[in-house]
């Protein structure tokens, strides 16, 4: 199945900030609740242990990821870790729902491109469930932009390009019924939108369907840092693993000693 670059309500600037909040307040909730990335934490331990790291620039971040869950599994083996988050649209009330969980996480207020990371955000870079969103000249440059600061970079996808990606989309809406009361904090709109006026479950709908579409395969993701501009002073993994909804791909770089 070929790439396909559709548009997603959320990467376009007319939409609207409170529905885009909403469409990251479910991905968060979401992603904390299943654990989904799991499997990605004995890499992110191992990346900071191997460049004696303790802070992660999350870019990307949307409404925070699955960070609240990876956090305290991560500080099992990384006590003083810090994580900053940060977006192009930031997320502040879910920034700061975020913040509350716990005493190590900070965020950005300004909006952050993870193509022209500044400079003073030193650290581990982290995107999840969002390279997707970027065509491949951005990917390269968001790519690129972490080779030129020598900065450790990994990103991690939690669907793919296949049927059975597609398949579990179409079933998002369910999941918006069944979880948004949970979601924290709690609006609301978010009530309205989703019961009384259900646009949010539409827009999840299309927008699950078109990552999936939009996903860089392992294949794809090698084609990526083999265009990069001194891609050999890195040392790069990719390659996917199963998850307990389905599937982690991800890339990983780290400068090479």
């Amino acid at each position: 199945m070929a790439r396909i670059h559709l548009f997603e309500f959320e990467d376009q600037k007319w939409f609207p900030v409170f529905l885009r909040n909403y469409i990251t307040d479910f991905l968060q909730f979401l992603s904390n609740k299943t654990g989904m990335y799991k499997p990605v934490v004995p890499l992110l331990v191992n990346i900071l242990k191997t460049n004696n790291a303790t802070t992660i620039i999350d870019l990307a971040s949307g409404g925070g990821g699955g960070l609240i869950w990876l956090n305290d599994e991560l500080k099992k083996e990384i006590p003083n870790l810090q994580i900053i988050l940060t977006d192009y649209y930031p997320n502040i009330p879910a920034f700061e729902y975020t913040k509350k969980q716990a005493d190590n996480f900070e965020y950005m207020s300004h909006s952050v491109d993870a193509r022209n990371v500044p400079v003073e955000l030193n650290g581990l870079r982290t995107q999840f469930l969002s390279l997707h969103h970027f065509n491949p000249n951005d990917a390269k440059q968001i790519l690129q932009n972490a080779v030129n600061a020598k900065s450790p970079i990994a990103i991690f996808e939690v669907q793919e390009r296949s049927f059975a990606s597609i398949l579990a989309m179409i079933f998002s809406p369910i999941s918006v019924l069944l979880t948004t009361p949970f979601i924290r904090p709690f609006k609301i709109g978010r009530i309205i939108f989703t019961y009384l006026i259900p646009i949010v479950p539409l827009f999840v709908l299309w927008d699950g369907i078109v990552s999936s579409l939009r996903t860089y395969s392992v294949e794809e993701m090698n084609d990526l840092v083999n265009g990069l501009h001194n891609t050999e002073s890195y040392s790069w993994q990719i390659n996917r693993v199963k998850s307990a909804p389905g599937v982690v791909l991800y890339l990983i770089g780290i400068e090479k000693k």
